[in-house]
C-alpha cells in the first residue's frame, strides 16, 4: 500500500507555543521569569525540550550546565503534557488534505520525537488521531529519528511498503532520516524554518497543504 508518513512538530502542527510555555514554567519555577521568547526562539523549540532548556540555561550564565538540564527535563514534560493545546494548532489546510490523501487511498502514519504518549495526546486533542494508521514517537522503537528504524516502523505498523511510501517533515532530521530510509521527502515551507529550509535539497518542497497531492503522488510514483 502507499504510504505517508507525517512529522508532527512543525510539520502538522505549530507546536512551539506550548513547548516554549513548558521550558519558561521551569525557569519560572526556579525564579528566572521567562528566559525563552515564543516568537524570537520558536527554531529551538523543534529541536526538543533540552535544546529549550540548555539555551535558557546559556542566558543565566557559566555556572548552569548539563546537570542543569537533566534535572529540569522531566519537569519540563510535566509542564508541557498539562498544557499541551493552549496555543498549538494544525497549520493551515493540514486537516483537509489529511482527508484528501485518505480518500485517495493512500494510508497515513505519524514519525515522530516526541515521546509516543505526547504526541498521542497532542493528535487526540487537536481530532485528528483517527486518520493516522501509526503512530511513532521517541521510545517506540530503540532508535529515534534520523535512524531509519521508525520511519519504517512507521510504515509496516501502517500496512505500507517503504518502497512506495514517502515522508513529510520539517526539518534536516527529517531529511537525514528519508535518506537513511532510502525513500523521497518533501519539506514543508511553512514550519520552523520557513523557505530557507531549501537549502537542504529536499525531493520537494511543500508551501501549502493544498499542494501536497500532486507532490505524493509524484514522489511515491518514482
Amino acid at each position: 500500500m502507499e504510504t505517508v508518513i507525517f512529522d508532527l512538530d512543525g510539520t502538522l502542527a505549530d507546536t512551539s507555543g506550548d513547548l516554549i510555555a513548558a521550558a519558561n514554567a521551569c525557569f519560572q519555577a526556579l525564579g528566572h521569569g521567562d528566559m525563552l521568547d515564543p516568537v524570537a526562539d520558536s527554531l529551538t523549540a523543534f529541536h526538543g525540550g533540552r535544546a529549550m532548556l540548555k539555551l535558557g540555561f546559556s542566558r543565566l550564565g557559566a555556572e548552569f550546565g548539563d546537570a542543569d538540564v537533566m534535572r529540569e527535563y522531566p519537569k519540563l514534560l510535566r509542564h508541557y503534557e498539562d498544557r499541551i493545546d493552549v496555543h498549538t494548532s494544525l497549520y493551515p489546510g493540514c486537516e483537509a488534505a489529511l482527508t484528501r490523501l485518505a480518500d485517495s487511498g493512500y494510508i497515513l502514519g505519524v514519525c515522530t520525537n516526541k515521546p509516543e504518549h505526547l504526541a498521542e495526546t497532542l493528535l487526540r486533542r487537536l481530532g485528528v488521531r483517527h486518520k493516522f494508521a501509526s503512530l511513532i514517537g521517541a521510545n517506540t522503537t530503540s532508535h529515534t529519528k534520523p535512524n531509519a528504524l521508525p520511519y519504517m516502523e512507521s510504515v509496516k505498523r501502517a500496512g505500507g511498503d517503504p518502497a512506495k511510501s514517502v515522508l513529510i517533515g520539517d526539518t534536516e532530521t527529517d531529511l537525514k532520516t528519508a535518506r537513511a530510509s532510502d525513500v523521497p521527502v518533501v519539506l514543508v515551507e511553512f514550519g520552523p524554518e520557513g523557505q530557507s529550509i531549501s537549502r537542504l535539497s529536499p525531493d520537494a518542497l511543500l508551501p501549502h497543504y493544498d499542494d501536497i497531492d500532486p507532490l505524493v503522488e509524484r514522489l511515491i510514483a518514482r
